[in-house]
């Protein structure tokens, strides 16, 4: 299979034998719907695996049950139902296989969930069997916390790596190095390091810059700085990022990737963040327009001429 930047849609139309259904249901309703997009997708002749909790309680048949990895190896498409926190879950797993992801909007500001649920059906009907849709490429944050010249630890980030005290009202003192060269020092609540995908996400709301998608680079984002001279600094996404804590420094520390998984380290440890090899592939109606969506997910929208 091509390249999602160059992927013959139609190929990848072919390509689609099995397909994953993922999400976790906050209510009934989302279970209800699991329950009719799984059988919507037998009817269309598509062998479907379902994420094994929602599987089991909707009283699947053990063929129809998998995790998350068994998805990403033998699906081609995974539809993830929910909100974003949704979708940046099975995303740091599904990245490391060839599988296209696209998401069912449950949640709130859905930046991640193209579709809608009211016209769940017919948006997948286009993107299945009309090949009304498109593949976009995202790179995703591997960071890594470093112990006497040992890995100790990994994790990867869709949106975003956040360097911070594992208690909180605690500020730290660290030094940052890009590429191996002294950029700055700050004492501060943390450090958010973002993808343009997370620029959106906990960075903006930090006064981090908004990032447009297809942008080789990478934000990062002081939280709280002890100075006014702070300023969110973008670097170029290729770089590699490491930061080393002062040796006053006490308190445990963490890294926290997507707000979902964290790395615990000590002041001593030398935490690096990088582009991960593995990326998100992130299949779109045909009609996606990210400016559309980020006007009207931050109200901006207004009438058009």
């Amino acid at each position: 299979m091509k390249r999602p930047n160059t992927i013959d849609i139609k190929a990848l139309q072919s390509s689609f034998h099995t397909i994953g259904l993922l999400g976790k249901p906050r209510h009934d309703v989302t279970l209800q719907m699991h329950k009719n997009l799984f059988q919507w997708l037998i009817e269309k002749g598509y062998q479907v695996l379902v994420e094994r909790p929602i599987g089991e309680q909707l009283g699947l048949h053990e063929n129809h049950l998998a995790s998350v990895d068994e998805i990403g190896q033998q699906a081609q498409l995974a539809i993830v139902i929910g909100g974003d926190g949704n979708v940046l879950g099975r995303a740091r797993t599904l990245a490391k296989y060839d599988i296209a992801l696209i998401g069912i909007n449950r949640g709130n500001l859905g930046f991640l969930t193209d579709i809608d649920p009211k016209n769940a059906y017919s948006q997948l009907q286009a993107c299945l069997e009309d090949g009304d849709c498109f593949v976009e490429e995202r790179f995703i944050l591997e960071a890594s916390v470093e112990r006497n010249g040992k890995i100790i630890a990994r994790g990867n980030a869709v949106n975003e790596a956040v360097v911070h005290p594992a208690k909180i009202a605690h500020m730290i003192d660290f030094h940052v190095y890009i590429n191996d060269k002294f950029a700055f020092s700050q004492r501060s609540d943390g450090l958010i390091i973002s993808t343009p995908t997370g620029s959106t996400a906990y960075s903006l709301s930090a006064g981090g810059p908004i990032l447009t998608p297809q942008l080789n680079a990478i934000a990062l984002v002081p939280m709280f700085p002890h100075t006014l001279s702070s300023r969110p600094l973008v670097i170029d996404g290729d770089s590699k990022i490491s930061i080393r804590f002062a040796e006053y420094n006490t308190s445990q520390l963490e890294v926290g990737c997507d707000s979902q998984v964290a790395l615990e380290f000590s002041p001593d440890d030398i935490v690096h963040i990088q582009k991960s090899p593995d990326k998100l592939r992130l299949l779109h109606l045909k009609h996606y327009n990210y400016y559309k969506v980020l006007s009207s997910k931050l109200g901006w929208l207004r009438n058009s001429v």
